[in-house]
């Protein structure tokens, strides 16, 4: 399993004392009020400030003090150590452990690899792609079973529910 998980990503600067603009890739935008320390390319970063406009958090990284210092970190990921990530309800999953896993008919016919999770609002989707792409959505009556230390999904048949 991965071991750090990407909360932001740094998309430009904001003024000139070096903060910087961060859209958000967790559920809740609000976490960057107590996040303290992360991660920048492995290295250990301290948020000293955040604040917020909508879809955006501006966040003031410590040692990061002028737009020139801000700006090399443009594009860059900020990612959180799993054990400080926030606590999940029971059958939610990080995106990083549903991408890549293999998914199964209860049948045991594998249609492919979850390559990617469409937000609808309503629901979740898993782009599967393999022989066929399949989009199915993550619903309790058509998703059996989630192993993510296994990487394995387990669905009801596609003819059942299509």
């Amino acid at each position: 399993m991965e071991q750090f998980l990407t909360v932001g990503k740094i998309i430009n600067t904001h003024g000139l004392k070096g903060e910087v603009k961060v859209q958000s890739t967790t559920d809740d935008a609000n976490r960057f009020k107590s996040l303290e320390r992360a991660y920048i390319d492995g290295e250990e970063i301290r948020v000293v400030g955040c604040k917020f406009q909508p879809k955006k958090v501006i966040v003031k990284i410590e040692g990061v003090d002028s737009i020139e210092d801000a700006i090399k970190l443009k594009n860059k990921l900020i990612k959180v150590k799993r054990e400080d990530a926030v606590q999940l309800d029971q059958d939610t999953y990080f995106e990083v452990d549903i991408v890549g896993c293999e998914v199964y008919e209860e049948t045991g016919k594998k249609l492919g690899t979850v390559d990617e999770i469409i937000y609808t609002g309503s629901n979740d989707v898993y782009w599967v792609k393999g022989e066929n792409e399949v989009l199915i959505p993550a619903l309790k009556d058509i998703i059996l079973n989630i192993d993510t230390n296994n990487k394995k999904i387990v669905i009801k048949p596609l003819d059942i529910w299509q």
